[in-house]
């Protein structure tokens, strides 16, 4: 009998030890999958969950705040993501936050990572949607960079064709590297090209010290520049000279006209110029008149031995010797 109770109470003891380490264990996964903490649901719509499962973790900031509840088909061929959060960091979530699909790890178990967010837009409330965020697809990532492999493979074909034909002197650049007379001749113009900068120097220098030359006081640069009295003779004279040039051109004009006229037929000067008949005329004028004037001297010379003038000429003569 006493065998009997003994055993009861070993099997007893046995029997309370498991289902305190039942017990434990269920308010340890309830613990980690937040089954006996107030939360609130959220949601979010994703083209591709990656191998997301109910029961994953959710993370924001780095901190774990909820789990995957339900993952469902939505629309045509997206995947909508029910998640329980706790409620006490529904404050901190804001409804412009964004969610995205993550790793816990390089190789872990995927994770939905809630991120971003503004104060200026309102904490979340139970049932809000956040908008979704794609991850970079691992698949493409890798597709993308066996391409770059094959492009590094093809440009380090490329440069090794490259350099041997600069090592054979072909090309510019090989001909360059193997030819010393073009090798020299390179030196030669780097040399002139030196010796032009140092020439190029020397004539900033010049400039620099002719610049400063005209600053110096009693320089005519520099007295146009500061002197105000000499700034406004110069501009008198300026403006003197500018109506010297403006009545230069007026004179220019009328002499111009004047010109034109005399060219012309219609006025005296214009048709002595220009009327040959007319000049001739004149001409023959003048000798008459010149022939007249002979004349009428040799008759007032004849007057002075006439009976009438004798007695007034010998008058003037006397006059002209008391004088």
């Amino acid at each position: 009998m006493r065998n009997d109770n003994k055993k009861s109470v070993i099997v007893g003891i046995f029997v309370l030890i498991g289902i305190a380490i039942l017990v434990a264990g269920i308010m340890t996964m309830g613990g980690q999958q937040k089954k006996f903490v107030k939360s609130i649901s959220l949601n979010a719509v994703f083209d591709d969950v990656a191998g997301l499962q109910v029961g994953n973790n959710v993370w924001f900031s780095g901190v774990k705040i909820g789990t995957v509840r339900r993952v469902n088909f939505y629309g045509d061929s997206q995947v909508e993501i029910i998640m329980n959060v706790e409620e006490k960091v529904r404050e901190f979530i804001r409804k412009d936050s964004k969610a995205t699909i993550g790793s816990d790890g390089l190789i872990g178990n995927k994770i939905i990572v809630i991120y971003g967010g503004t104060t200026q837009a309102p904490s979340v409330e139970n049932g809000d949607r956040l908008q979704a965020e794609m991850p970079l697809d691992t698949d493409r990532m890798m597709e993308t960079l066996q391409e770059n492999n094959l492009n590094l493979v093809t440009i380090t074909e490329n440069l090794k064709v490259l350099t041997s034909k600069i090592a054979e002197g072909q090309g510019i650049v090989g001909t360059v590297m193997t030819d010393s007379l073009l090798g020299e001749n390179f030196k030669n113009t780097l040399k002139n090209l030196e010796i032009a900068s140092v020439n190029s120097n020397k004539m900033i220098a010049e400039m620099n010290k002719f610049a400063q030359n005209l600053n110096q006081e009693g320089n005519l640069f520099n007295d146009l520049a500061k002197d105000k009295e000499l700034y406004k003779t110069l501009q008198e004279s300026v403006n003197e000279l500018q109506a010297t040039a403006t009545n230069a051109n007026k004179m220019t004009s009328d002499l111009s006209k004047v010109t034109e006229k005399l060219n012309e037929q219609d006025n005296t000067l214009g048709m002595m110029l220009n009327d040959p008949e007319f000049a001739d005329r004149l001409k023959q004028t003048l000798i008459y008149a010149d022939s007249s004037a002979m004349n009428l001297n040799k008759g007032l010379e004849a007057l002075e031995y006439t009976w009438p003038f004798r007695r007034g000429f010998k008058r003037m003569e006397r006059a002209n010797e008391d004088n």
